[in-house]
């Protein structure tokens, strides 16, 4: 049995600002949470500058959104010169955790803030000293007693392991592309994993090497006591460029996600499109569940 998300009617649902400079270019790769009433979602956009910096929008239905008309995250140290990218949020011990990207001349790594209202955040710095080190996520609670974090040294998944979410080690690769598969180039984690009763269930991306490469979203299930181990990874992508606006664009042939949502009774997957747009595609859990028994 194979999967595959359903795209929105109303996508894409946000497009770049051309009357805010810091948004002019690209809005994409959200991060988005539902905290019982709203969603929140903080998205990377890019303007005049080039400079990726954190938009942030909130909805009652997770379709229709409204945005601050000026970045709640920017650049703040030379770590960050040239922009602040792809947040994973993860609700963990009364915060907001945001991993993302921070990308300057010392190179591409690992950096976290946190926050409890979107609005002021609290920052951390580089929290992985490697580069080029990206996709990072966090589980949303301890495993074994441990703080638990994906990441991304190419071309596989790793996790990290820490007692205090700010020192990583233990270093463990989970998994890596495969030849003659439609991931074979590289792959990083998507959103934080979501437990479910049949172990971590965690979107990933996959490149296709290709004349052009060509992104596209499974699922990995991990061990819910070992997420060290694999239990069932796609063998077909569950979404993959198809319209028009996700093979055409600032980088084309790309749908790339940060955010998935648990919303009643199905998976909301918000993904970046080409990296000019923000869409949502959805998937009832039971079908994911009998997917994983299966």
């Amino acid at each position: 049995m194979e999967l595959k998300l359903e795209r929105h009617q109303r996508n894409p649902l946000l497009a770049p600002n051309p009357n805010h400079l810091w948004e002019s270019k690209f809005v994409f790769n959200p991060a988005v949470v539902h905290d019982g009433e709203l969603f929140h979602m903080l998205y990377r956009a890019q303007g005049e500058d080039m400079v990726s910096r954190l938009g942030y929008a909130v909805s009652v239905d997770g379709i229709n959104w409204n945005r601050f008309e000026k970045p709640v995250f920017s650049p703040a140290s030379q770590e960050e010169l040239y922009g602040v990218e792809d947040p994973r949020i993860t609700y963990l011990e009364g915060y907001y955790y945001i991993n993302y990207t921070a990308y300057s001349p010392t190179g591409i790594k690992v950096a976290m803030a946190r926050t409890k209202n979107f609005i002021t955040y609290e920052r951390f710095g580089t929290i992985l000293p490697e580069s080029p080190n990206k996709d990072a996520a966090l589980f949303p609670e301890k495993i074994n007693g441990k703080y638990v974090l994906l990441h991304r040294i190419e071309p596989d998944i790793w996790l990290a392991f820490s007692y205090d979410l700010i020192h990583w080690k233990d270093y463990v690769k989970i998994a890596s592309p495969r030849k003659s598969h439609w991931d074979n180039l590289k792959i990083g984690a998507g959103a934080p994993p979501i437990k479910t009763e049949y172990g971590w269930l965690l979107l990933y991306h996959g490149v296709e090497k290709a004349p052009r490469n060509i992104y596209r979203l499974g699922f990995i299930v991990l061990d819910l006591n070992d997420p060290t181990k694999v239990i069932k990874r796609s063998e077909e992508p569950i979404l993959e460029p198809k319209e028009d606006w996700e093979i055409f664009g600032g980088v084309p042939n790309v749908v790339f996600s940060d955010a998935m949502v648990r919303y009643k009774d199905k998976y909301y997957v918000y993904y970046g499109a080409a990296d000019n747009y923000i869409a949502l595609a959805t998937i009832e859990v039971e079908k994911v569940y009998k997917w994983i028994r299966g």
